[in-house]
């Protein structure tokens, strides 16, 4: 089947949008028909580090209406809304037991992508459905199916970094009612973290970021402080200040060595950081873990299961709990490298692709 699909030709050049075939529909897939679909960072991560093999097709937000099944799909049918998350296998020990974020072949379903250029064809997948094209062949375990008055193109960022952030804090961290937390980085996934530990109930919620309009954000969104981050501010000392101690919990999204540092210094005793993201040259204190009986917790995708998750996230949404919609920007398909470029520069949070 002819698509088109936004094309990385090669490591750290602008996408082109061409024709590109899709392999036919195997027993456990589902085609979509792509309507929208979010972007990322781990997409730049993608499109520029050599992560995929180009020529390759990105984007692992999608959200559509399914157009066909497989012989063997029995819970989805044609016409059905459904976000695409990420790929796992089902039968690892970690999917049995209900941990597919931690899928054993995470790496080799969702961190690839490839068009065979004898055939033209799209022989593997980013993160298993490559969305950003107009339509997408992905297995079931992918998708979800949502409420079809939910509008599509708002629902798309749900499948990755606006769960990644909510799902950390409400899933790994669980903070009590009453308690303190900071996040640091306030970007998609920061702010939905922020959200999320509003829904929790935490007293303290504090939001660091280099962007005063990110900080500003996080405020109308529910952080109750904000510390404007930089070479020479101590942000552990501004977090014991308003706390009084230090936090019992915290995210990080920025992998920065510094960061984390800091991040690990103003926890309270037994406190806990969750992160989302790794940094190869990392440094870890880990006088001050031992000393205060903190703990490290790394985490994909907030442990999400995706089925359950993202409905949750929508129905936080409707309550008017979870006002993700505040971050977003959408952008037409042949838009997708102002939107790239407008989200590294820092003037967009979430962009969204819309493919009509």
């Amino acid at each position: 089947m002819k698509i088109q699909a936004a094309i990385t030709q090669e490591t750290g050049k602008p996408f082109e949008i061409s024709d590109v075939e899709l392999p036919e529909l195997g027993p456990k897939d589902v085609l979509i028909k792509v309507k929208a679909s979010g972007i990322c960072h781990t997409d730049v991560s993608g499109r520029d580090t050599g992560m995929v093999d180009p020529p390759a097709v990105l984007g692992h937000e999608g959200a559509g209406i399914i157009e066909e099944t497989g012989t063997e799909v029995t819970d989805l049918q044609k016409g059905d809304h459904v976000v695409v998350s990420f790929a796992s296998c089902g039968h690892c020990d970690n999917c049995m037991t209900g941990h597919p974020a931690h899928c054993r072949h995470y790496g080799e379903l969702n961190l690839n992508s490839h068009i065979d250029q004898d055939t033209n064809t799209l022989v593997s997948r980013f993160f298993g459905q490559s969305s950003f094209a107009t339509y997408s062949l992905v297995n079931q375990r992918n998708v979800v199916k949502i409420d079809d008055d939910m509008d599509l193109a708002l629902a798309a960022p749900l499948g990755c970094g606006l769960q990644t952030g909510a799902s950390s804090v409400l899933n790994v961290l669980k903070p009590e009612a009453g308690s303190s937390i900071a996040v640091y980085g306030v970007g998609a996934v920061g702010l939905s973290a922020i959200m999320a530990a509003k829904i929790g109930g935490c007293k303290n919620i504090i939001a660091a970021d280099l962007h005063e309009n990110r900080l500003e954000l996080a405020e109308e969104l529910g952080a109750t402080a904000s510390i404007k981050s930089g070479k020479d501010v101590n942000i552990a000392e501004k977090i014991q200040e308003i706390t009084g101690g230090g936090v019992q919990h915290a995210l990080d999204t920025t992998g920065v060595d510094m960061v984390v540092a800091q991040a690990i210094e103003a926890l309270d005793s037994f406190g806990k950081l969750a992160t989302v993201v790794t940094d190869s040259h990392l440094s870890i204190p880990l006088e001050i873990l031992a000393l205060r009986g903190a703990s490290i917790v790394g985490t994909s995708q907030g442990d999400a299961t995706p089925q359950t998750f993202i409905p949750e996230m929508i129905s936080y949404y409707k309550q008017g709990q979870f006002p993700f919609d505040r971050m977003v920007k959408f952008y037409e398909f042949d838009e997708i490298n102002k939107a790239f470029e407008e989200s590294e520069n820092g003037s967009v949070i979430k962009p969204v692709l819309k493919m009509d």
